[in-house]
């Protein structure tokens, strides 16, 4: 902001025009610099790059890091912090960790195996 002598209501990444940056704005530049990463970096070729990616990216970083969830909500402009429950289902290091506090099951359960009656009973409903 300081470089560019802009105002404190001016956008943060302005577009050339001097005026908010869009959405396919922020996807052409990406788009631009994936394509030059890319050349220098082979494993990019095969991945998903986009401007959603990275706020995933970001999402999932902060609630690996302990963020709560509804500051997280708040970052990404989430109405509810229901919307953000979804990077919790993806999340599968909290997976692993929640596993981890189980205890295992004692060996030789059995399975559980109804009776032909209830089975009968069941099929009627």
């Amino acid at each position: 902001m300081k470089e560019r002598n802009a105002q404190p209501s001016a956008p943060l990444f302005p577009n050339a025009r001097g005026q908010r940056l869009s959405h396919d704005g922020l996807d052409y530049i990406v788009t631009k610099h994936v394509v030059t990463a890319r050349k220098q970096c082979p494993s990019l070729q095969k991945k998903r790059v986009t401007p959603h990616v990275f706020r995933h990216t970001l999402a999932m970083d902060l609630l690996q890091s302990g963020i709560d969830r509804s500051i997280i909500a708040l970052w990404l402009g989430h109405e509810s912090v229901e919307t953000t429950q979804i990077y919790l289902h993806a999340n599968l290091q909290i997976k692993e960790q929640a596993l981890a506090k189980t205890k295992e099951f004692p060996r030789g359960l059995i399975r559980y195996r109804p009776k032909d009656q209830l089975l009968a009973f069941l099929q009627g409903l």
